[in-house]
C-alpha cells in the first residue's frame, strides 16, 4: 500500500525550502500583511507534509502487522482490523483536504442558517440543520461560537449566525452554501400531511490578519439594541447588540454574543468584512465566466440539497448527484460525503 494521487512531496518540501528562505531576507517583517501570509502559507505547507508523514508511518505500521497475520500470528488480526478501519478514513480525509486549494480554503468560516418562507414549519427545518452541523463541527474538532441568534416566534430558529474556527473549516464548508429542502410529514399539522420546507445556509471565509478589506467609517450605519430576547441565551438590560449596515451594497450583519457593546462592534465588522469579500469573490467569478464565454447561472446554487422523511428516505445533493437513504445518519452530522463528492465536482 502507497500514498501516491497528486501530492508531490520533492515539490512540497521544495515550496516549503523556498519559503523560509524568504523569511530570512532583510526586511521580510517590516510588511506585516505580506510576511503574515507567508508565515500562514509556510504552516499550511508544513501541515500537510506532517499529515503526509504521519500516514506513510501508519502504512508502514500496517503492512508489518499484515506480515505477521499471514505467518499465522492471529493474535494481531483485531488490531489489524481496527488500524485498517482507520487508516481508510484518514486517507479519506487527506485526499478530501488536497482538493483545498482555494484562496481561503485554509480559513475558518462565519456559517449563517437562515430559516425560509413558512414560519414554523422553516424554523424548525433551521434548527434540525442548527444540530446537524454542530455534531459535524464537534466531529472535526472546531471551535463554535454563536455570533448572532434570532429565535422563531413559537419553535426553532430565525437566524443563526456562527464563527466556525479551525483548519480549512471554509473549505470543506464553501459548498454548503445554498437552499436545503426538505419533506416530511408535518409534526405541527394535525391532518398529517406532508409539508415542503425550505432554510439557507450562507458561508463565508473568516478574516485574518493577512487579508485587507477596506471599510470606510462614512459607508457604515451603526444601530445598537438589547441582545437576546424571548427564550434566548444572552438576555441582558443593556443595548450591547450591534446591527451594522453597508450603505454602498446594504449588507447587513449583527452580533449579540459580545458582553460590551465594543465587542460586538469589532466581531460584525469583520463579519461585514467577510461578505464584502465574498461580494469581491463573486464579482472575480464573474468575470473569469465572461472571459471564458461562459454564461452565470443564478439557480444552480439555490436548491442545493433534498432530505426527504416521506414517503421514502432520501438526501441527494443536486449538484453532484449523491445520494444517501440513511436520513438519520446524515441529521446526525454525517455529511462529509456530500462534502467531498462537491469538492470533487468542482474540480471538474
Amino acid at each position: 500500500m502507497k500514498l501516491g494521487g497528486i501530492f508531490d512531496l520533492e515539490q512540497k518540501a521544495y515550496e516549503i525550502k523556498v519559503l523560509e528562505e524568504k523569511t530570512l531576507k532583510n526586511g521580510f517583517w517590516n510588511d506585516k500583511n505580506k510576511s503574515s501570509k507567508t508565515i500562514k502559507e509556510l504552516n499550511i505547507l508544513k501541515g500537510i507534509v506532517e499529515e503526509y508523514k504521519k500516514l506513510s508511518d501508519n502504512i508502514d505500521e500496517l503492512e508489518v502487522l499484515i506480515e505477521f497475520v499471514e505467518a499465522g500470528e492471529d493474535e494481531f488480526k483485531n488490531e489489524l482490523e481496527v488500524k485498517f478501519k482507520t487508516l481508510i478514513r484518514e486517507l479519506d480525509s487527506f485526499d478530501t483536504a488536497l482538493l483545498l486549494d482555494g484562496e481561503f480554503d485554509e480559513n475558518g468560516a462565519i456559517f449563517t442558517i437562515h430559516a425560509g418562507a413558512g414560519g414554523t414549519e422553516s424554523c424548525d427545518w433551521a434548527e434540525m440543520l442548527y444540530r446537524m452541523y454542530s455534531r459535524w463541527f464537534n466531529s472535526k474538532g472546531y471551535k463554535v461560537e454563536e455570533l448572532d441568534y434570532q429565535a422563531g416566534d413559537t419553535v426553532g430558529i430565525k437566524s443563526i449566525t456562527l464563527l466556525v474556527s479551525g483548519l480549512r473549516a471554509y473549505g470543506y464548508l464553501k459548498g454548503e452554501k445554498g437552499v436545503h429542502r426538505l419533506v416530511r410529514i408535518s409534526p405541527f399539522d394535525a391532518a398529517k400531511k406532508r409539508h415542503t420546507s425550505f432554510a439557507s445556509i450562507d458561508v463565508t471565509p473568516e478574516i485574518d490578519d493577512t487579508i485587507n478589506i477596506e471599510v470606510k467609517a462614512c459607508d457604515l450605519k451603526v444601530d445598537t439594541f438589547r441582545a437576546g430576547g424571548a427564550g434566548g441565551q444572552h438576555v441582558n438590560t443593556t443595548d450591547s447588540a450591534v446591527r451594522m449596515t453597508h450603505i454602498p451594497t446594504g449588507v447587513i450583519v449583527g452580533c449579540q454574543s459580545g458582553r460590551s457593546q465594543l465587542q460586538n462592534r469589532e466581531t460584525a465588522l469583520k463579519m461585514l468584512k467577510s461578505k464584502l469579500l465574498e461580494i469581491e469573490m463573486k464579482k472575480r467569478e464573474d468575470e473569469l465566466k465572461k472571459l471564458h464565454g461562459e454564461q452565470s447561472d443564478n439557480s444552480w446554487g439555490n436548491q442545493i440539497r433534498s432530505y426527504v422523511f416521506q414517503p421514502y428516505t432520501m438526501v441527494k445533493d443536486h449538484r453532484t448527484s449523491e445520494e444517501i437513504g440513511n436520513v438519520k445518519a446524515v441529521m446526525d452530522g454525517e455529511i462529509d460525503s456530500f462534502i467531498t463528492a462537491y469538492l470533487r465536482w468542482m474540480k471538474k
